[in-house]
């Protein structure tokens, strides 16, 4: 390999590295906030986890590769502007947002409550906002930093016994939109991600069904559902310097799900 090339292939690794960031994921305890602690993790950023169970977070600290602080907290009922002040005075601020945590109760319309409603839309879109709001003076002070939430297929189309997750994570599309119309010009970049399906505790109905799960498996373009390490990439690409010039966009991992 010529010098040249060298310095090619390490200026390109430098554009992953997550080195010197502090990166705040919520839904850390399981299935895509877990699986994207610890991406963020190995690409060198220093996690702060949020969930509600106490033991999850312990055994994810110590699956970490690197640094990490455990907040425990339900969002549904937290203050947002004081439920991570200890964490990240200890980390000396933040440079990355992961809006992961939701919430999909999977009723029937006629069973949805003006309660069960708005326990959707506040923690699948509110808090996302809000969250986001508080942290990106922070991220100012640091010269700029990620944003990134959770869309979902139901950001595009309709899906039995989900008119709250829908419209929810429709929202959370065009929030992300507005995210970045807002706040790009400060150095902040505002995307999402848009998982078609994978095995995680809100999908867990789906693949508990293997008729259900290889029908939605056939209709990918790729012809398969997703596995939580198809996230990994993405997330550290979205985290990262790499995509310093994409902003506002929701970009589907899906397996081709959208596209077929």
């Amino acid at each position: 390999m010529s010098g040249n090339q060298g310095m090619a292939l390490e200026n390109s690794t430098k554009l992953f590295s997550l080195q010197g960031k502090v990166a705040l994921v919520t839904g850390a305890t399981s299935g895509i906030g877990h699986r994207q602690a610890i991406a963020l993790s190995e690409a060198g950023a220093t996690v702060i986890a949020a969930g509600r169970n106490q033991q999850r977070l312990d055994a994810l600290m110590e699956a970490l590769p690197g640094p990490g602080v455990a907040v425990k907290c339900d969002l549904g009922s937290a203050d947002l502007s004081s439920a991570f002040e200890h964490a990240l005075k200890s980390t000396d601020g933040v440079d990355i947002l992961c809006n992961t945590a939701g919430v999909n109760l999977r009723e029937p319309a006629e069973q949805i409550t003006p309660e069960s409603w708005q326990q959707t839309i506040y923690l699948n879109l509110t808090v996302p906002f809000f969250l986001a709001r508080e942290l990106v003076p922070l991220m100012r002070a640091r010269g700029g930093g990620k944003v990134i939430n959770i869309a979902s297929l139901q950001s595009e189309r309709a899906f039995p016994n989900s008119a709250a997750y829908g419209a929810s994570k429709g929202g959370v599309a065009q929030l992300t939109r507005a995210m970045a119309e807002a706040w790009s010009a400060d150095g902040i970049g505002c995307n999402a991600i848009g998982p078609g399906f994978f095995p995680t505790a809100l999908t867990a109905k789906v693949f508990d069904d293997p008729v259900v799960a290889a029908k939605n498996a056939s209709q990918t373009a790729i012809g398969r559902n997703g596995e939580l390490r198809d996230l990994d990439g993405i997330t550290v690409f979205l985290a990262s310097s790499a995509s310093d010039y994409i902003t506002g966009q929701i970009i589907y991992v899906d397996g081709g799900f959208t596209a077929k």
